[in-house]
């Protein structure tokens, strides 16, 4: 791989140190960069962090605060759930973008929280070149977790891509157009490995994953793509989920699920076959035809340490229903929450019971294949389509919010609320109606942090609003979110208590109608607990985070 001439810093400091109510802070230095690489065998530019593509794990734990120091590289980083901090969020409806050559430190706290997500560019379409990577929380030591502790993370990010960087893709969307087939499936930034000589050319590096016979591993997989559910499996094994974005799920066996844009979950796979040859790992498109889109399938191995030898032979089946989204709908209603598990918390997950909480407001938000809006293609939700303001707004709301996400168009959607974990407790086809709450699951929905939306079909969520804050709502599929179906939500306190969101940062950024309050900042190369920090872009970080009742 060979950097480009274009350098840009975020920085993550590495240091543990503690603040005045004892909780330890993380810091990481993240070095973001512009690199040649190849992952399809076509030289392209990607995004790395430290000189790595993908970036690096974060690992934290519980209650931690985070630190980062970090400059504008046109846009950056989404991944975690802010408490009663959306000055933190990082998109341009609540935060000003970091202006280049500066310096800023982002300062969260990962409070009440644990699981499984991942950070990635959040504007300008950044996402389809990299910049991400896994974003892990551990519970407390004090906080048992509902199975045995596995013999080690692995960590696998899964999603569409295309040969053409996000720059090209913009100016496609922006002309009217729509991207297209993607180039294929990579599985932590690596292409295929070559289970076939006419879909897969030689020379391409591929993922492996080495492993312990009889060993438990937990394999906590993201779908961090542009726009293409993806089914993941792997050959011969069962994966077992745990956990997804932040809670622990009733524990049941997989041989395949599919794993949507945006989303998160965990498996514990134990290694129990007789390593005759080494195991494909696979991630394929889903709901298209799938002899067209034979080559947007990603593979991976799986490695014993005592195998035999390679790979070979036809890939493990996928679900048999391109046309029929019945089974996948099933099999999402199927995730549950545990709620007899302890989360970040040692009281049960289920003693949040949210199904006996009065509902006090109802929006249904339908989205729709995109249409001319002032003479451009736009994408909206309810008929409007969401144009990034140059001053950062702040709209209101209040109450215990359900909200029916209706897709009326023939494609898969996620949506994602950030700073909230909400309950997905019902979904089904047609057009939703009040008679459809007699379907919803008031005791054990899974909580989460994006779900899918299934073409001509609804999902209805609940959202208990104790965080107060100014929230983005969006669709996850970066085609749609880039032009304008997103929205924000406020929730405001009128009681002055605990819960009332923090006070505005210090360092916080002013843009737009209020620039004129910005102090000015020396741009000479900083320093940060012994590291340089420059740039020469515009970096705007969004980390958020599932916080437990």
């Amino acid at each position: 791989m060979a950097s480009s001439s274009s350098t840009f810093f975020i920085c993550i400091s590495l240091f543990v140190s503690f603040t005045l109510a004892e909780d330890p802070t993380v810091s990481y230095k993240f070095e973001l960069t512009y690199i040649t690489a190849s992952p399809l065998g076509v030289p392209q530019q990607v995004i790395a962090i430290n000189g790595k593509f993908p970036g690096p794990t974060i690992n934290s734990t519980t209650n931690n605060n985070v630190v980062n120091v970090r400059n504008k590289l046109d846009d950056l980083v989404r991944s975690l759930h802010q408490k009663r901090s959306s000055w933190q969020d990082g998109v341009l409806g609540t935060n000003c973008p970091i202006p280049p050559k500066w310096n800023w430190t982002y300062n969260f706290q990962v409070k009440d929280q644990i699981g499984s997500y991942f950070y990635f560019p959040s504007l300008n379409f950044q996402r389809a070149s990299g910049g991400f990577g896994s974003f892990i929380i551990n519970p407390r030591s004090v906080i048992p977790i509902p199975f045995d502790n596995p013999a080690d993370n692995i960590t696998i990010l899964i999603g569409d891509w295309y040969i053409r960087n996000h720059t090209d893709l913009r100016k496609t969307l922006d002309a009217g157009r729509t991207l297209g087939m993607p180039d294929g499936v990579l599985i932590n930034g690596k292409g295929p490995y070559r289970y076939n000589d006419t879909l897969v050319p030689d020379g391409i590096d591929h993922e492996t994953i080495d492993v312990e016979p009889g060993k438990t591993y937990r394999i906590r997989v993201s779908n961090v793509g542009v726009s293409t559910s993806l089914n993941f499996r792997i050959q011969n094994h069962y994966l077992l989920l745990a956990e997804t974005e932040g809670s622990y799920t009733v524990q049941q066996n997989y041989t395949s699920l599919d794993i949507h844009v945006g989303q998160t979950y965990s498996f514990l796979v134990t290694m129990d076959q007789n390593a005759s040859s080494d195991y494909y790992i696979v991630a394929s498109a889903r709901f298209v035809n799938e002899t067209t889109w034979q080559r947007v399938t990603g593979v991976g191995i799986l490695h014993y340490s005592n195998s035999k030898g390679k790979a070979s032979g036809p890939l493990p089946d996928p679900p048999q229903d391109q046309y029929d989204n019945t089974f996948s709908m099933n099999q999402a209603r199927s995730i549950r929450w545990n709620v007899s598990a302890s989360g970040a918390r040692p009281n049960p997950q289920g003693s949040f019971r949210y199904g006996s909480i009065n509902v006090t407001e109802v929006y249904i938000l339908r989205n729709k294949s995109p249409e001319m809006i002032n003479g451009k293609r736009r994408a909206a939700l309810s008929g409007i389509s969401f144009v990034n303001p140059t001053t950062p707004i702040r709209l209101a709301d209040e109450g215990f919010m359900e909200v029916i996400l209706q897709n009326n168009e023939t494609k898969m959607h996620s949506y994602h609320l950030d700073g909230y974990a909400f309950f997905v407790v019902g979904m089904g086809y047609g057009e939703w109606t009040n008679d459809s709450r007699g379907t919803y699951n008031k005791w054990d929905g899974i909580a989460r942090t994006t779900t899918q939306v299934y073409p001509g079909a609804w999902t209805a969520i609940l959202i208990s609003l104790d965080n107060v804050g100014v929230w983005n709502l969006r669709t996850e599929n970066l085609d749609s979110w880039y032009l304008g179906q997103e929205t924000y939500i406020r929730i405001v306190n009128p009681e002055k208590n605990n819960k009332t969101e923090l006070p505005m940062p210090d360092n916080a950024l002013f843009c737009g109608a209020l620039s004129r309050l910005q102090k000015p900042q020396d741009t000479s190369p900083a320093t940060f607990n012994g590291f340089s920090i420059g740039s020469y872009g515009w970096v705007l970080m969004t980390m958020m985070m599932l916080f437990l009742f």
